[in-house]
């Protein structure tokens, strides 16, 4: 089952080609929403002292004005993307007022939608498109769903590593096509084993009430409180069926492929030029108001939920489909990380330290094309993981046959191992091997994942999960008040802010084709 994966690993060693390895790339992207100091989602603006949410590489806003997004550059470790958020989040409290950052995935107090203000982006057509097209994600889905938090892994393989791997596999194709192949064999494979995901590292397992508003919760939740639903076994609800998911884009048909970049590509070009009765029935422009970019399957490509895209930097009003035709695939994005409740920044070292070797095992592990029955598995298994996931004697399904996912779990643990090795000697340093002996552990006792610790906290130490989610958010913010920042980096993140602000109004000030024209043209891509 891993004869290919330890064949290029045994390749790699005799060739002593794992010092290529060195200029892999880790980016990380954390949301949090800001809310007052009794958990409520914030009613305010975008800080204008951060910058502008539009121009700001490092902090921006997501969904709703109150989603805010911090994102970090590009790596060469990915303990500096960690350090490098951790100095973002600093910045940020240290020029909040009196909010907090909800240090969960899930959100707490929102009072129905009316409470959840679409972010802003300003009068240029740029930032009208993406407040339109969050507009039409709220009449096509509702606006509860868009408040959920997470952290995305963004990875890629040192460019010098893959003329070294087209070698091994003695490819004598384009480079950019064998890169392109080596990526989408990456994506599928964690689609394919991206279950362990939500088992590790789901932080989610209840919720507070009020974001199913008069929906029924699950008919596996229970009632710990007048206002906490939880999943006695449950990981990651964020991953669950309550999460962001594309059911309705199901219904009419969108399901991406990810046999090889041009057919992904096609398949969602199809769904972002293709319209649906009941979008058509919403309308695009109504009243002189914009109410979606289209009546289309999916506006823009952003509107397919996965778990894992593969990526390529856009350059200006560039299409995501259209970059990836003309360049190729440039890093790979996790999506379906929770996060960690338990730590400042969201996330720890030794779990970055196990993604890397998560992604790299998906790079040099075998990997079939998925088949319709394997993608229903995949979505099972997933499902399954996030309800229920700790559930003793649990099973999922591979190849149509029952797994238990503890097998299944530490089955995969051994055959990462020599991927751990692998990047310990590529870093000179244990740290890849400790931190897949520290997610091992998870697998032989469920009670030690952030899964379980929640719960347990919830019900030894808290009301609700609200009174621990609010705690654990202001002992972070208690954390990154006090953590300094030397004077250069506070210099450069008031510049960025300065200089992003700045941009936008440069760019407001510039004559600005009609609405409509310039809708056009971006889908015709000629902008």
């Amino acid at each position: 089952m891993y004869n290919l994966l330890n064949q290029r690993i045994r390749w790699i060693e005799d060739n002593n080609a794992q010092r290529l390895l060195k200029g892999s790339m880790t980016g990380l992207e954390k949301e949090s929403l800001r809310v007052d100091d009794n958990g409520y989602i914030s009613q305010k603006p975008h800080p204008k002292q951060l910058g502008s949410a539009l121009k700001n590489d490092w902090i921006t806003t997501d969904y709703s004005e109150s989603l805010m997004e911090l994102i970090t550059p590009p790596c060469d470790y990915a303990y500096k993307s960690l350090d490098f958020l951790q100095d973002i989040e600093t910045f940020v409290y240290q020029e909040l007022e009196d909010e907090l950052l909800w240090t969960s995935s899930m959100p707490c107090i929102i009072n129905g939608e009316k409470d959840i203000i679409i972010a802003d982006y300003g009068t240029s057509n740029g930032g009208r498109m993406k407040r339109v097209y969050r507009q039409g994600l709220a009449w096509r889905y509702g606006k509860m769903m868009q408040v959920i938090a997470g952290i995305h892994f963004n990875h890629s393989i040192a460019e010098d590593f893959w003329p070294v791997f087209q070698e091994m596999d003695k490819d004598s194709g384009e480079r950019i096509e064998f890169s392109n192949d080596r990526y989408m064999g990456m994506t599928r494979n964690i689609q394919r084993y991206g279950w362990i995901i939500p088992y590790l590292f789901g932080c989610s397992p209840a919720i507070c009430k009020s974001f199913l508003g008069s929906n029924p919760p699950s008919e596996t939740m229970q009632t710990f409180n007048d206002n906490t639903f939880y999943e006695p076994w449950g990981t990651s609800l964020r991953m669950g069926d309550i999460g962001y998911t594309n059911r309705k884009s199901n219904k009419v048909g969108v399901k991406a492929d990810y046999s090889s970049v041009k057919s992904y590509t096609d398949s969602l070009r199809a769904a972002i030029t293709t319209p649906y009765e009941g979008y058509e029935e919403i309308g695009v422009e109504v009243d002189g108001h914009y109410r979606q970019l289209n009546a289309n399957i999916l506006q823009i490509e952003n509107e397919y939920y996965s778990t894992v895209r593969p990526k390529q930097i856009l350059r200006g009003f560039e299409k995501p489909i259209d970059s990836l035709l003309h360049r190729g695939i440039r890093y790979v994005e996790l999506r379906s990380v929770d996060i960690n409740a338990f730590h400042p920044a969201g996330i720890t070292h030794m779990q970055l330290y196990y993604l890397e070797v998560f992604m790299l095992f998906c790079m040099l592990q075998e990997s079939p094309l998925i088949t319709e029955d394997e993608s229903r598995e995949i979505d099972r298994n997933q499902s399954t993981v996030a309800h229920r996931g700790r559930k003793p004697g649990l099973e999922l399904t591979r190849h149509g046959e029952a797994v238990g996912l503890q097998h299944w779990g530490l089955e995969l643990m051994d055959a990462m191992l020599p991927v751990a090795k692998l990047l310990d000697q590529t870093h000179s340093n244990t740290c890849y091997q400790k931190a897949l002996k520290q997610q091992r552990e998870l697998f032989e006792d469920s009670s030690l994942t952030p899964s379980a610790n929640v719960l347990d906290k919830m019900m030894t130490e808290h009301s609700s999960y609200y009174d621990f989610a609010r705690h654990q958010s202001q002992q972070h913010r208690d954390y990154f008040m006090e953590r300094g920042l030397t004077k250069a980096k506070w210099e450069s993140f008031t510049a960025k802010a300065a200089e992003s602000l700045a941009a936008q109004e440069a760019l407001e000030a510039e004559p600005q084709i009609d609405f409509g024209k310039f809708l056009q043209q971006y889908f015709e891509g000629s902008l």
